[in-house]
């Protein structure tokens, strides 16, 4: 099969571009590398360095794609109060584009990443039946995309799946954005001898999710039958810790000695607990978790310490800049 992934050199979108090559598939797939590595792109994997909302560029990359797993995405939640412009653009129209071209090239099936952030304050753990609830334009612009998805569909007989990952960690992750991806922030700040900067009261409660187990899931979504339609969690609904835990256990695999997070206030529209029930995955796609936390979090040291530890890119623009935008980005603190 022919499998094109949008954001094949990130984090996500390569792990699954290696392990559907190794299956036997045929892999292509576009990324502008704003959010991920060159390096990241198997070399077996054709590549076009092409941004997803290219229209005509993306007609034509997705020429006998079978399947599209659009994994591209600017995940910036909370940046998304205070760059709303750059992150919907890069969802919503970005998004669209890409079913639209992949509608055009006769593709079968779209997969669809969405985000836990579709949930915003349900009650946890998040269930798969829970009305969607967004409380930032992140959020907003990943249901926006999911309503696209399925509206398309129907109209024009596609297949779609919308896959829900939450707080992937491993290696091959963005470990010089300030924006994202907390647990390779700490390491890279703790690699450099730094403390890392806590948001609030750091009693944040969240699920880590290793990148093997959450790829385990969306090769399913990506070949198996009876999936169309399906909306699933894909991520661990057990091992909840908040993130002062979390800078304790990166802290524990760096060896870093004296851990003493530097605290700036809350960021806006911040949920408190998110965590997502796994009851459906297991069900419908034999999910188990196999990589404990720990070895996940080690996975990112190892990254890190082979690649050299980075200084930070503010490779965004904050679009709104006020008394609310915190300092770390505002003054590029990290």
């Amino acid at each position: 099969m022919h499998v094109f992934v949008t954001g094949i050199a990130g984090f996500l979108g390569s792990h699954l571009a290696d392990r559907l090559l190794a299956l036997g598939h045929h892999v292509s797939g576009n990324d502008t590398l704003i959010g991920g590595y060159r390096d990241n792109v198997p070399a077996e994997a054709r590549f076009f360095e092409v941004d997803c909302c290219d229209l005509p560029a993306m007609r034509r990359a997705l020429a006998g794609a079978e399947v599209v797993v659009h994994a591209a995405a600017a995940a910036y939640e909370g940046l998304s109060v205070f760059s709303p412009t750059v992150v919907t653009r890069n969802n919503v129209q970005a998004s669209v584009a890409t079913f639209t071209a992949a509608i055009n090239a006769g593709v079968r099936r779209v997969v669809y990443c969405s985000s836990m952030s579709r949930y915003g304050d349900n009650p946890v753990p998040f269930t798969e039946d829970m009305p969607t609830r967004p409380k930032d334009p992140y959020a907003i612009s990943k249901v926006a995309a999911e309503e696209l998805l399925r509206n398309l569909a129907a109209v024009h007989g596609l297949e779609h799946t919308i896959a829900i990952p939450h707080n992937i960690i491993g290696r091959r992750q963005k470990y010089d954005d300030p924006f994202r991806n907390v647990a390779s922030i700490f390491a890279n700040l703790m690699l450099q001898g730094r403390q890392p900067y806590i948001y609030g009261d750091g009693e944040q409660m969240r699920c880590f999710s290793p990148i093997d187990d959450v790829v385990d899931c969306l090769v399913k979504l990506t070949l198996d039958e009876g999936v169309d339609g399906l909306v699933v969690n894909v991520g661990p609904d057990e091992g909840f810790i908040t993130i002062n835990h979390l800078a304790e256990l990166v802290a524990a695999a760096v060896g870093f000695e004296g851990l003493d997070p530097i605290r700036v206030p809350g960021r806006p529209c911040e949920v408190k607990h998110a965590t997502c029930s796994a009851a459906l995955a297991r069900e419908r796609l034999g999910y188990a978790p196999r990589v404990p936390l720990e070895e996940g979090l080690a996975d990112i040291v190892r990254y890190i310490r082979a690649r050299g530890p980075k200084p930070f890119e503010y490779h965004f623009p904050v679009e709104i800049v006020s008394e609310r935008t915190p300092t770390t980005w505002k003054d590029e603190l990290f």
